[in-house]
């Protein structure tokens, strides 16, 4: 018996819109890399794009639980000596609430070129409104 690989041909895209309010920040990227991945289809392939697009509404409104707004820091660093920049999870999410659910997803998905095309399929938004109307997306329950 020969298993099913898929082909970027037969793969058939939904729209799915996931709102973020009260969810915790971890368990959400989780249940969104999923969904770009593709791995919730039966016609998954490793090395194929099966997922879907996903949109996120309500970041702002997203949780973490235990004391990680204040103890988590976000790092990065601007490549000159001694640019390590740090910030509070409670700042960072206060300024750019979309930035941390999209970085929590794009640390679940495979670091290459199958990963940057995934995160092309995902859109965050802070608020309520998102421009995705057109596509007349799902609401997908977390």
């Amino acid at each position: 018996m020969k298993s099913y690989m898929a082909k970027p041909s037969d793969v058939q895209r939904k729209w799915y819109v996931i709102d973020a309010d009260g969810k915790t920040l971890g368990r959400l990227a989780t249940e969104i890399a999923t969904i770009l991945r593709g791995k919730h289809k039966p016609i998954y392939t490793p090395h194929i794009d099966t997922g879907d697009h996903v949109v996120v509404i309500n970041c702002s409104k997203v949780v973490l639980t235990g004391n990680k707004l204040d103890q988590k820091m976000r790092r990065h660093h601007t490549g000159y000596p001694g640019g390590l920049k740090e910030v509070t999870y409670r700042e960072f999410m206060s300024k750019t609430p979309d930035k941390a659910v999209y970085l929590a997803v794009k640390g679940m998905l495979p670091k290459n070129k199958l990963g940057r095309q995934m995160m092309k399929k995902l859109r965050v938004y802070a608020g309520a409104e998102h421009q995705q109307q057109a596509q007349q997306p799902e609401i997908y329950e977390v």
